[in-house]
């Protein structure tokens, strides 16, 4: 007999012994689908990937909420303040794919760790900042660490758990998200408004449970690392990165620093084209591309990262002004506005949730992705009707359906993804999704900031009207949060009702967006979930390979 005839046998072998046990002990079937992993050691293993999701999230929302006071404070501007976030989202952004290559190539527990410990000191620096332009500098370097732990984690789900088993899991992740989503403004609020404690501790906040993660993952998150060659694509990293910053650069500054049509337009924009056309070139004759370009011959892959783009401009790039809407135009303090996000966020943690489980107990999963972009649309399209006095019940309605459509479309999309891709390109694959989710969030802040910031200085210039000198004063549309203390009365009147008027223009902006990724998401052809985890798809390939 042959040594594979042997082999095969022996396989077979195994395989029955495998079924007369699973048939003496029926939770065996389970684990076996989720990766030779008890639910017991899933728990365990997701309670440090969860909680470094959180501070992740944390650091989002609770500083958010706080950009109006932290710019009035520094004396920012608009501009400055887009570029806060801007900084953190486009560092993300930039590394997510790079980090998804060395999870395929590297220890994916070693990564984790490692993208939180460059988040602390981020973190820890950008809460010593003395003015906005330092704070935007750190918020780069945290943002660097962020897109780590958003890629990381999902990869690493993926991993120990099978896709048919995910959704019972998901609405952990929903969960975590939607409390630091309703926690991270509250306390964001609370910091802010307690002088004792103040806005800097808004970044200081999450390095505590960064910590604990920290020990947590060490103890409890055991993952096999892949023996393979490594072949780290350096070039193609350093052109990813420098056409995508050139890009989204030359959106966050083009309007306000200089004209759309100018010298400075066009070099911006054929250095990034060029960077990316070279990144292209790079990517199909690299051993290890950073982003292998044959997942785009996945038809699921290709629209679910049309639709994560359109998606991520209109959830980033709205959600990003809530705070400065509820804070400037109506004039709620930072903890009243947390307050009043939390049907948003209810929205989202029922529909994740319910969701997950029914994905799990079916196996059927587009019919939540495109009710879910459904939903993304109207709520969108419910916001843009808003203004300096909408009633804020119909608000709070508005938020909750926003947030369900978010909730069934957001974890669903990568998870349609990881389900087709083979178990050796999971890192890249779910790294891409989240990329180009970043990057349309880093697209709609710095787009939407810019038609926000033009709507409202046209809207104060038409109520200055009257006042000699006073249009030409706010003709930069910057006055809206540099000069909102020191305004008079009267001034600071026009300008929450100026910020109010304009905010319907971005959500409407948004809900257009969100139509294109109905669009991909309808054309998505659903494939049934697979039952192995991602470890046990990999030593399956590895042994077809091998035979």
């Amino acid at each position: 007999m042959s040594s594979t005839a042997q082999t095969t046998d022996e396989l077979r072998d195994d395989d029955a012994r495998v079924a007369v046990r699973d048939l003496a002990r029926p939770d065996v079937a389970a684990v076996e689908q989720q990766g030779q992993m008890t639910h017991r050691e899933i728990l365990e293993a997701l309670s440090g990937m969860l909680l470094a999701m959180f501070v992740a999230f944390l650091s989002s929302t609770v500083v958010s909420n706080a950009l109006p006071t932290i710019i009035t404070d520094l004396r920012g501007t608009q501009s400055q303040y887009t570029w806060v976030v801007t900084a953190t989202l486009l560092a993300s952004t930039a590394s997510t794919p790079i980090w998804g290559k060395l999870a395929d190539l590297f220890s994916k527990k070693l990564l984790i760790q490692l993208s939180i410990v460059i988040f602390i000191a981020g973190s820890m620096l950008a809460g010593l900042s003395q003015s906005v332009d330092t704070l935007i500098a750190w918020r780069v370097l945290q943002g660097l660490g962020l897109g780590g732990l958003q890629a990381l984690v999902q990869i690493a789900m993926a991993a120990m758990i099978s896709p048919r088993e995910r959704g019972r899991y998901s609405g952990l992740l929903g969960a975590v998200m939607a409390v630091a989503t309703v926690g991270g403004p509250l306390l964001g609020g609370l910091l802010v408004d307690t002088s004792w404690l103040g806005w800097r501790w808004c970044f200081y906040v999450g390095v505590p449970f960064a910590a604990v993660a920290l020990v947590l993952l060490q103890r409890t998150l055991h993952l096999p690392v892949t023996k393979r060659d490594v072949h780290i694509d350096y070039l193609g990293a350093a052109f990813l990165t420098s056409g995508v910053s050139a890009l989204l650069i030359w959106v966050t500054l083009a309007g306000n620093d200089f004209a759309w049509l100018s010298t400075e337009s066009a070099l911006f924009v054929a250095g990034g084209v060029l960077a990316i056309g070279a990144f292209l070139l790079t990517e199909l004759r690299a051993k290890e591309p950073i982003v292998p370009l044959r997942l785009f011959r996945d038809r699921t892959t290709t629209l679910a990262i049309i639709a994560s783009v359109a998606v991520g401009v209109a959830m980033f790039g709205a959600s990003v002004f809530l705070g400065q809407y509820l804070q400037i135009s109506r004039g709620y303090s930072p903890t009243a506005a947390g307050l009043l996000t939390i049907p948003m966020v209810a929205g989202l943690l029922l529909s994740s949730t319910v969701s997950g489980i029914l994905i799990t107990r079916t196996g059927r999963w587009k019919a939540y992705l495109v009710v879910g972009a459904i939903l993304v649309v109207l709520g969108f399209g419910l916001l843009s009707t808003i203004d300096h006095e909408t009633n804020m019940v119909l608000f709070g309605g508005f938020l909750f359906v926003l947030g369900v459509g978010i909730g069934m479309t957001m974890q669903n999309l990568v998870l349609a993804v990881q389900n087709t891709v083979a178990a050796s390109d999971l890192g890249a694959a779910s790294s891409a999704v989240a990329f180009f989710r970043s990057l349309g969030g880093t697209i709609g802040v710095s787009v939407l900031g810019a038609v926000l910031s033009s709507h409202v200085g046209d809207l104060i210039r038409q109520g200055l009207a009257g006042i000699p000198g006073a249009a030409q004063a706010a003709s930069s549309g910057e006055v809206g949060l540099s000069d909102f203390n020191q305004a008079p009365p009267a001034i600071r009147t026009l300008i929450r009702v100026s910020y109010g008027d304009a905010t319907g223009r971005i959500f409407l902006i948004s809900a257009v967006m969100a139509l294109v990724a109905l669009v991909a998401i309808v054309f998505i052809r659903e494939v049934a979930l697979r039952t192995q985890s991602g470890d046990a798809r990999a030593r399956s390939e590895a042994t077809a390979d091998a035979a």
